[in-house]
Order: structure tokens, then sequence, then C-alpha cells
């Protein structure tokens, strides 16, 4: 429990620290520009204690799931003093102010890249080229389901151990579709209780088809509910060389290639975003958590505890660094109030004054943010209700990665 504990409190610092690393990314380039940060806070809501440095306040309010930079003069529709113009963002160009709204992004991903060149070169790296094909490791009889934990006794070698399946055999399709890794083979073989089912097995330079009938047995699902699934009695070897270490300089290309892969499945994991959220709420009724579904903070931090408990450090901090790409894509959303709304509008402004140029017009200046108020206060409302019910997921259906 001591264990659990501490993984939960580290990554909930953990991401404490992402976040404040995000406003810190806004701020430094805002002043780098010389805009002026009015204000510079971890959390929202009351303020737990603050203090003020140069023009900036610095402080910690009471829900520390957020922050914000306030730069003055966002928009043309904040309120600048006299003093404070010469360094409003609206003032600044264009370019910089996509900067500054950027900043927070960039430095997400970069503190991402930094996690994983540190995993790169302490501990290894997932091998891209890793051979998944299922290679039987166990032959051994099926049985029936007890408990969570517990098998019924049973004998004999199964029904694939009969159909001359052996330790060693490579399984290259089942009924003539290929086999990505051992997983699909063991879902397609739960839905086909009582069926004959056709193993291609690779054994040495040997390709046999071998006819395998599929015992049926009983599982329970996440409800302890029984069912009937099928199965044929064969264990997964473990897979070899599924680490590689690398050594300061390999470790750069590693932790690009590896980053890439990440950023590629986090725009998977952002499409897919609203589709998850059904199931989100079903869970909160006692529906099964979808593993691959969106957590928040509290989610996050007790896989973080589950992680720490077992030591298993190298998935721990692989979390938090893609917990910063998610960060830095979903902020990148063209839609307010998101990082990406402020730079679709400013990018706006510049595409709209080029078409004013060519008309022989004046630039027209700072969009009006009145307008986008409605879809402002929308798109906020929605980020909360769901952040909320993500979070009582979180409380009463938790992820959980070992049972």
């Amino acid at each position: 429990m001591g264990a659990y504990l501490l993984g939960v409190v580290l990554f909930a610092l953990g991401i404490a620290v992402t976040i404040a690393l995000h406003e810190a990314g806004h701020m430094l380039t805002a002043r780098a520009f010389g805009m002026r940060v009015r204000r510079y806070f971890i959390g929202f809501g009351p303020t737990v204690f603050s203090f003020r440095r140069g023009h900036t306040t610095y402080g910690l309010a009471a829900l520390p799931i957020g922050g914000f930079c306030d730069i003055a003069g966002m928009t043309a529709q904040d309120p600048v003093t006299a003093e404070e113009a010469p360094h409003a963002m609206v003032n600044k160009p264009w370019w910089q102010r996509v900067i500054v709204l950027s900043g927070g992004v960039i430095t997400n991903v970069l503190i991402g890249i930094i996690i994983i060149y540190g995993i790169a070169v302490s501990s290894g790296l997932p091998n891209p080229d890793v051979d998944t094909t299922p290679t039987v490791g166990e032959v051994s009889c099926v049985a029936d389901q007890l408990d969570a934990q517990t098998l019924a006794t049973c004998t004999g070698s199964g029904p694939a151990g009969q159909a001359g399946v052996t330790v060693g055999d490579r399984v290259l399709a089942l009924d003539g579709e290929e086999l990505a890794d051992f997983g699909q083979l063991r879902d397609k073989v739960l839905t086909m209780p009582g069926e004959d089912v056709v193993l291609t097995i690779e054994r040495g330079s040997e390709v046999l088809d071998i006819t395998v009938p599929v015992g049926s047995v009983t599982r329970l699902d996440a409800e302890g509910r029984p069912y009937t699934a099928g199965a044929v009695g064969l264990t997964n070897a473990p897979l070899e060389n599924t680490i590689i270490n690398y050594g300061p300089v390999e470790a750069v290309g590693a932790t690009l290639s590896f980053t890439g892969t990440l950023l590629e499945g986090t725009v998977q994991g952002l499409m897919a975003f609203p589709s998850k959220i059904p199931g989100v709420v079903a869970s909160i009724f006692g529906a099964e958590r979808d593993m691959e579904g969106p957590m928040s903070v509290v989610g996050a931090s007790r896989v973080g505890g589950e992680l720490v408990e077992r030591s298993l450090w190298e998935m721990f901090w692989l979390m938090l660094a893609s917990l910063n790409f998610f960060l830095a894509l979903f902020n990148i959303v063209p839609l307010p109030p998101l990082d990406g709304g402020h730079i679709a509008v400013v990018l706006w402004e510049k595409v709209r004054d080029f078409f004013r140029r060519l008309r022989g017009l004046a630039p027209a200046g700072p969009a009006n943010y009145e307008k986008l108020l409605p879809l402002t206060y929308a798109m906020a409302a929605a980020l909360l209700t769901v952040g909320l019910m993500v979070i009582v997921a979180d409380v009463v259906n938790p992820v959980r990665l070992f049972g």
C-alpha cells in the first residue's frame, strides 16, 4: 500500500509539474517578446497563496486541475493601461503571438521527448520490430473459471494438444486470417465455443494446417456473471527482444522515432475521444470500464500508483510522457478556449488582412472576441462537464491495469 500511495502522489505531482511547465512555456515566450505577464497561476478557484515579483503575480489556487498565464492584451477586448499598451500581446506581430500561444504545446512535446530519451538511455525502449507472432509456450487442458483468480482442476492435453499442436509452434493464421499477436488468437477463440477452427502452424521449415475443436468453458465477466466461452488450451511463449537499450547518441534517433509513434497514437486517441464519452457515462452506472477510454487526473494517478506498486517505473514514465503529448495535441484543437482556438483566430486575422490588401483595403485590426463568446462558453461548459464525468467514473469505477 505504501508503494501504491507513493505512485499516486508522484504521478499527481508529475501532472502538476506538467501543467506548471505548460504555463511557463507561455510566460517565458511572452517575456522574450516583451509582453507583459500579469499573473502566473497553478490551479483555479480561490487563491491559496501568492506573491508578486516585478510585474507578475505568482500563485497557487485551491483546485490544482489546470493553470493559466494572464498576458496583458491577449485580445482586443482585454482592457490594458497606458503603461501596459506597448507590452500588450494584441499589439505585437502575429507570428510572435502564435509562438506565445504555442509555447505551452511546445513545452509539453519537449517534456515528453526528454522523458523518452531518459528511458532510452536508462532502461531501453520497446522494440518496434519485435516479432509478436503467437508462439506456443505451453499446451494444457481447459477448465471452467471458479472465481476471479481460480480455475477448476482439469487433466489431459486439451483440444489443441490432442489435435497435434506442440510447444514451439508458431500460429500464423486462424481459419485463413493472419494473426498479429496471441491476444488476437485468444479473442477469436473466445467467441467460438464448440466450433472447429483451422490453425495454420509453422513448425521448423514446415507449414501445417491443423483442425482444432474449440472447447466450451465457463468464464466470468467483469461483474462476476458466468458465460460460455471458447478455449483450446494454448499459452503464449514470452516475447523475445522486446526492449532495446541505447547509448546516449543512439538514443536520439530512437527517441524521435518512438515519439513519432506515440504522437500518431495520440492523434488516433483524440479522434476517438468523443465516441468514448458514452462508455465513460455508462461505467458510472456499473458498465465495464474501457481500458483505452479517457481518464482524469484522479484515474491517471491511480494507474501511476499501480505501476509503482509493481516497480514498473518505465511504464510510469512512459504514461507521463504520453500525458504530455495528449495535452499538447488536445490544446492545439482549433476551438476556444484552447490554445489552438486562439491561434486559429490570429491566423484568420492574417488571412483576412491578406485578402483585404488585395482589394486595396487597410488591415481590419484584431478580431472581436465578443462574437466568439457563445462558442467559448459552450466549449468551456462541455469540457467541464466531460471532465467531471470522467472524474466521477475514475472514483466509482476506475481503470485497473491489474484487476
